[in-house]
């Protein structure tokens, strides 16, 4: 058996390149709304689109509210007139027609998903979530797929963790990794739902002195030795035998 037989991820910035989408989206979205396609726009979107995601996690907005508030906010900044609830839909649906996954994704989700139940817990807007998953071929991979704009709780909320393993039975919680590269939404959340945490600390950022990971990785595949016993490592990368189960 696994040492863990459950693995949570974390979607973006995790298992999908969210600046990567988000750049191409928002370029589009601006275009189609005739403003300003350019470098300080983007950085001016960013800046209030991060704010408002970390009070989302502070509990101070709700999902709804934020994902129309960025384009007001943004409005008010380039003293445009258009419609932020039309600039959201837009942008959403571009959103969901993008699906950068980093390389070794597939590989990683492929050998995991022979020896434990892999799960989705992302913050984000259901139906755009599913869909990039979809469009990046790993849906197949996961046995759940838990949206906090589904589930109304969004982490580090405990509730969505307790959603997404009561919906999947599982009680044993020493056996459940949490895996995601948000040391407070992932890491924090995590914890504080009684679960070991893995921080995908793919840009080398220094190690942080409050939240405490119980693993660090730099790349994905670096699961494997956290998550497999000796004997299913022994089978990774071979075509011709399963794991141990």
């Amino acid at each position: 058996m696994a040492v863990y037989h459950c693995v949570l991820f974390d979607l973006d910035g995790t298992l999908l390149d969210f600046g990567a989408a988000e750049h191409g989206a928002l370029l589009e979205t601006l275009e189609h709304f005739g403003l300003p396609a350019t470098e300080q726009t983007e950085q001016t979107y960013r800046a209030i689109n991060d704010g408002l995601w970390a009070a989302l996690e502070r509990g101070e907005i709700r999902q709804e509210k934020l994902v129309v508030r960025r384009f007001e906010k943004l409005q008010e900044e380039l003293g445009g007139t258009q419609d932020p609830v039309q600039m959201n839909a837009y942008y959403l649906a571009q959103l969901a027609q993008r699906a950068d996954v980093y390389p070794e994704v597939e590989n990683t989700l492929r050998e995991l998903a022979e020896v434990a139940t892999l799960v989705v817990v992302s913050n984000g807007v259901e139906h755009v979530q599913l869909g990039r998953l979809e469009r990046a071929g790993i849906l197949p991979y996961f046995d759940g797929v838990f949206v906090s704009g589904k589930v109304g709780a969004s982490k580090p909320s405990r509730k969505i963790f307790d959603a997404a393993l009561h919906s999947l039975g599982i009680e044993n919680r020493k056996k459940v990794l949490m895996v995601g590269d948000s040391l407070r939404a992932d890491v924090s959340g995590g914890a504080a739902a009684g679960l070991d945490t893995c921080w995908c600390n793919f840009k080398d950022a220094p190690m942080p002195e409050k939240e405490k990971p119980t693993y660090t990785i730099t790349n994905l595949e670096q699961l494997f030795e956290i998550v497999m016993e000796k004997e299913e490592l022994a089978n990774v990368g071979n075509p011709d035998k399963r794991h141990l189960v």
